[in-house]
């Protein structure tokens, strides 16, 4: 992505976020957790990565080596420096220690290895932000979804959204005749 598309997405999601806690404006993308992702071996040097500063935090020199080995690991599998062919499809040992066992349905098995004791935890803010499963395919994340709220035994609540776009800008004005209402009523 190019820097300008940051810079631009930065801003326009400060300006919604300062209306509902005026400190988030200060914050990188207006204080909500963005997850960028794909093979950014495949975009321009724009932005160089070299550390995650956020997964080191009050971690032991032992987790520090143990995600080195992890990080190697998915860059050799990203560069083709590992893994090996079986009837011309490669295939990649996966270790033992990242695999789930012993579960009938994926979905449930993803979700209670991710989210375990979700029931005694899950009102708790510090606990639900400190986890999160990524789903290749919104398909997925529907299934997931659909499984977590079969988990909540809460009363319902419904949430309307406008199905009109917001005509802040001048040149969004012919997406009025692309986006109609049966179109926007129909994305999940």
């Amino acid at each position: 992505m190019h820097k300008y598309c940051f810079e631009a997405l930065d801003q326009i999601l400060r300006d919604i976020q300062r209306f509902k806690d005026p400190s988030n404006l200060e914050r990188s993308f207006g204080g909500k957790t963005i997850v960028l992702g794909g093979d950014f071996r495949q975009i321009l040097p724009i932005l160089k990565l070299t550390k995650n500063m956020r997964l080191q935090v009050g971690r032991s020199s032992e987790d520090l080596d143990e995600l080195k080995q992890f990080s190697d690991w998915i860059l050799a599998i990203g560069d083709g420096k590992t893994g090996y062919f079986i009837d011309g499809v490669e295939k990649v040992k996966i270790s033992d220690d990242l695999l789930i066992h012993n579960c009938d349905d994926p979905i449930s098995g993803i979700v209670e290895s991710t989210y375990f004791n979700y029931l005694t935890h899950s009102t708790d803010m510090k606990y639900l932000q400190e986890r999160a499963i990524l789903a290749p395919t919104l398909q997925m994340v529907e299934s997931v979804n659909d499984y977590m709220v079969s988990l909540n035994h809460s009363p319902d609540n419904s949430y309307l959204s406008p199905d009109i776009i917001c005509m802040f800008d001048h040149a969004f004005t012919s997406l009025e005749h692309v986006q109609t209402p049966e179109f926007l009523n129909s994305i999940n």
